[in-house]
């Protein structure tokens, strides 16, 4: 599936992903600030830098407190999305475990969010978009039906 996304908007240094990260764990994060990019930069501080923090535990309780938050909902239409979640976690698992995630935070997160594994269309890759955009699938994680997600 080829990239559909424009060029993601990187990040100039650690402090700013640091900023997302603990932004999203204070519930402090101006929501204009939560963008498919932060969520990215988020889950990959969150896996590297952070393992006071059991990211497959306590994701969807983060992200579910941190959108009610901002005002949000977290339901069969809007807010977290269970299957989406846990396929970008894997996405940043695999890429965190090559070399090529050896670098600074800042280097790591830009170089991923040009990878297939940090485009916003890469679960389609795994999930027809009936089944990715069902509500089963936003409130539990449901195996993919197009292919296996990578291996961790």
């Amino acid at each position: 599936m080829p990239n559909a996304d424009p060029e993601p908007r990187l990040f100039p240094d650690d402090a700013a992903i640091r900023r997302i990260g603990e932004g999203l764990l204070a519930c402090t994060l101006p929501k204009a600030d939560w963008t498919h990019e932060a969520h990215i930069a988020a889950t990959c501080w969150l896996l590297r830098d952070r393992p006071d923090v059991d990211v497959d535990a306590e994701i969807a309780t983060i992200i579910c407190r941190y959108n009610e938050s901002v005002g949000g909902v977290n339901d069969d239409t809007s807010g977290f999305h269970a299957t989406i979640t846990r396929t970008f976690v894997a996405g940043v698992r695999g890429y965190l475990a090559t070399p090529a995630a050896s670098g600074s935070l800042v280097a790591t997160v830009n170089a991923l969010l040009r990878r297939p594994e940090g485009q916003r269309d890469w679960p389609l890759r795994f999930y027809s978009r009936e089944r990715l955009f069902s509500v089963a699938a936003r409130r539990a994680f449901v195996e993919p039906d197009l292919a296996p997600l990578p291996d961790q």
